[in-house]
């Protein structure tokens, strides 16, 4: 997705929404700080917001990849996204998906 800057206004692509592009632009500002405390290798967005689907009572899913394994830092990475985002967040690894739902997820997601 390309996004075009005009100064200080930024234009949001016509094929996604302006929350999703919002929850797009927050983890980018926060990629290296994502990377350095909580070990993160990939983040992305699927389900409804990566679809353009979402409602106001969606939560936000976010499959994530880490450089090396973690423990109580997922629940940390967790509530900070939930804090930056100001939405519940569903944070998955790839090792989690369910077998039946992992190729369609992997079609959706929208890294970052």
């Amino acid at each position: 997705m390309e996004t075009k800057t005009y100064g200080e206004i930024t234009s949001v692509p016509s094929d996604i929404s302006k929350a999703s592009f919002e929850i797009e632009e927050k983890l980018k500002k926060y990629k290296q700080l994502l990377k350095e405390k909580f070990k993160v290798k990939n983040i992305g967005i699927f389900g409804s917001y990566a679809r353009g689907e979402e409602s106001k009572n969606s939560d936000v899913d976010l499959l994530v990849e880490f450089y090396e394994p973690v423990g109580w830092e997922f629940i940390d990475l967790k509530e900070f996204l939930e804090e930056l985002i100001k939405k519940d967040v569903d944070l998955v690894t790839i090792r989690a998906l369910k077998p039946q739902l992992k190729d369609n997820i992997l079609k959706d997601v929208v890294y970052v």
